[in-house]
């Protein structure tokens, strides 16, 4: 799996489980889900993505 693949399924994972939390917990879990959508918003235009940092880390060890 590439990292590119990796990262939309972390995003992916990370957005419907804010939703889940934000359906059956408490509608604050929005923020998470806004946060998210606001990173991959941002890395499209800048190109830069912390969790592609963190994985590229990962992978060399």
């Amino acid at each position: 799996m590439t990292i590119e693949n990796q990262i939309r399924a972390f995003a992916g994972t990370f957005i419907l489980a804010s939703l889940l939390l934000a359906h059956y917990h408490s509608p604050n879990w929005l923020w998470f889900t806004a946060f998210v959508g606001a990173n991959l918003l941002q890395s499209s235009f800048t190109k830069f993505c912390p969790l592609e940092i963190i994985l590229r880390k990962i992978k060399k060890q």
